[in-house]
């Protein structure tokens, strides 16, 4: 037999000179090897390889590790066909927040507004679009809780409107105007509500703060109690950087002592203040991935009782350490024109939430009429690390799955163009975080 090492091996260090984490995706295998192990992998000159290493997949016969390969492209590209379709509706760009990180700030204002029309629009155009998927929408913004008896007027339209079509909703809003729209809500058709707290009172008030400059959280807070109070899933999302990443454990032990974590209800996600779009004021704040993972596992060793309020995913470890094997080969990590669309109360059809409003990422509309650009819709829905050159021969591919394409292009200047992700790095951290 011709035998070679996998070209799906992910080797990470845990222990200089001693410990090596490996994990290989395509044969769904992870294990820790001491450092001669890894030299009997990596330096063999013999071909004789111990039969572990055979049975596991982290070394093979390439052409059959290739024809396994191909076969669990095809399952993906199956299985993604049957994902439910995530459809965004912007009902307004428009913001009552000053968020210091806001990604949309330099959008150019729009002069219309949402209407009965363009709602029906909407409805009909994603009932003959997607007719034969699962699909759900997501209200996002701007802010789509705004308190503008005719903008609330309109959303009340909207919401009457998904549950004539029996389709779900999830909602993501900053949480400061939601009273106002709660009773309009119910947990049979809500799926959860998506609301930003960027930490304990003092620090959210700094970043997140209404127009006039009053204070936001204590009023967010009362809105998370109120939805659960009403069964209705609470998502918490906390936009960290280096200015509040040390209040984490603050907030942690609050949401733990409001019972928060104790409700099945409340869910939460760390979300990476970075650069998508335009420059920020203060970029120096700003993590990479790996070094906010880095200070995540510094925060978690010191803390632990932030694991109750958030487990960081690691990239495939906390998956590992809760259900006892590796997910599934991720050959795209981009779900833009495949099972997530974007649009909003202009009329235009994005491929994203990280696109949509942007100038010049417009796919086309669906009113007045419905005129789409099926050659760029068709560069969205080909991308993935089999047609991202860079990615072919990276042995990361089917953990990063390609990355974002939105930041690719800004990146690189093309879709087809990776957005890295530092898996092995990542892996090391989770091992040592889980295990």
């Amino acid at each position: 037999m011709n035998l070679k090492p996998s070209q799906h091996n992910i080797v990470s260090t845990l222990e200089e000179g001693k410990k090596h984490l490996i994990v290989n995706i395509l044969s769904g295998n992870a294990d820790i090897l001491s450092d001669e192990e890894l030299k009997i992998l990596k330096d063999n000159h013999t071909g004789d390889y111990p039969f572990d290493f055979i049975q596991k997949g982290y070394v093979c016969i390439p052409a059959e590790e290739d024809l396994s390969y191909r076969l669990k492209y095809i399952e993906f590209l199956e299985e993604r066909e049957k994902e439910e379709v995530q459809l965004f509706f912007v009902p307004t760009y428009s913001c009552n927040f000053t968020c210091s990180y806001c990604y949309q700030s330099e959008y150019p204002s729009q002069q219309m507004s949402l209407s009965p029309e363009i709602i029906d629009a909407f409805f009909s155009f994603i009932k003959n679009k997607f007719a034969d998927r699962k699909k759900y929408i997501t209200l996002f913004g701007g802010e789509p809780l705004l308190a503008a008896p005719k903008h609330k007027k309109s959303i009340e339209y909207f919401i009457e409107a998904t549950k004539k079509e029996n389709i779900d909703i999830a909602i993501v809003t900053n949480g400061y105007l939601l009273h106002e729209y709660l009773p309009l809500f119910d947990s049979s058709f809500v799926r959860e509500i998506q609301i930003t707290i960027d930490g304990t009172e003092d620090i959210h008030n700094r970043r997140r703060r209404l127009k006039n400059n009053n204070p936001t959280f204590d009023v967010i807070v009362k809105n998370i109690d109120a939805c659960l109070a009403k069964n209705i899933s609470v998502n918490l999302r906390m936009v960290v950087d280096k200015e509040n990443i040390d209040n984490l454990p603050d907030l942690a032990d609050m949401a733990i002592e409001k019972g928060w974590t104790k409700n099945p209800l409340f869910k939460t996600q760390i979300g990476r203040n970075y650069e998508l779009h335009y420059c920020q004021n203060g970029q120096s704040k700003l993590f990479d991935r790996l070094s906010l993972y880095q200070h995540l596992l510094k925060i978690i060793k010191k803390h632990p009782q932030v694991l109750e309020f958030h487990k960081p995913a690691f990239s495939v470890m906390k998956y590992l350490s809760e259900n006892g094997n590796l997910p599934n080969a991720l050959f795209d990590s981009c779900p833009a024109c495949k099972s997530e669309w974007a649009m909003d109360f202009t009329g235009s059809v994005y491929s994203c939430t990280a696109t949509v409003g942007k100038p010049g990422e417009k796919l086309g509309t669906f009113y007045p009429d419905v005129m789409l650009d099926d050659e760029k819709i068709k560069i969205w829905e080909q991308r993935d690390v089999l047609h991202i050159e860079q990615c072919k021969s990276c042995n990361l591919q089917l953990v990063c799955g390609g990355g974002c394409g939105s930041i690719a292009q800004n990146t690189h200047g093309s879709i087809l163009s990776p957005d890295c992700r530092p898996i092995d790095g990542l892996n090391a951290l989770g091992a040592k975080a889980y295990f």
